[in-house]
């Protein structure tokens, strides 16, 4: 059975979905795409910690239907600007993962990440599949992906 590991950058996936279409992804949806026919290796959620309730819930519902769900604090400098992103846990967690698993999926359209997918694949010679929203994906990030999958209604809760 092939072997899968799943990266999702909340954050991104959050704001380009809500941008895009005004709902929310549907991760029951998207869990039972990624992982069709697979073995999972592990699947990871990246979030950023605010500490609310309803957070919290969510968080537990992402727990349930088999993701890990790391967290970071929610950071607010002195200049009002705010620090709260996960790009290099992704990566490292991207990489380590990327010698136990035939493919890789990472949830995001962060142009960031076009290295990270670059070496997988080519260090690795591992499948490594990107779900974005088309518009708000980078297209350098695409153009790296073994397979780009849009994230279109059929990821959306209504």
């Amino acid at each position: 059975m092939i072997k899968v590991a799943i990266f999702v950058d909340i954050q991104n996936v959050y704001y380009t979905v809500r941008e895009a279409y005004g709902k929310n992804f549907d991760y029951n949806m998207f869990w039972a795409k990624a992982t069709a026919n697979r073995s999972v290796v592990n699947a990871f959620c990246y979030a950023i910690d605010r500490g609310d309730q309803k957070q919290r819930e969510f968080q537990n519902i992402l727990r349930a239907i088999g993701f890990n769900v790391k967290l970071k604090p929610f950071i607010q400098r002195s200049d009002g600007s705010a620090k709260g992103d996960w790009d290099v846990g992704i990566a490292l967690d991207a990489m380590e993962y990327a010698e136990q698993a035939d493919v890789i999926v990472l949830v995001s359209g962060d142009g960031d990440f076009d290295l990270l997918v670059n070496k997988i694949r080519t260090k690795y010679g591992k499948r490594v599949e990107v779900y974005g929203v088309p518009q708000f994906t980078a297209a350098t990030l695409t153009h790296e992906a073994s397979q780009f999958i849009a994230i279109d209604k059929t990821f959306l809760l209504n």
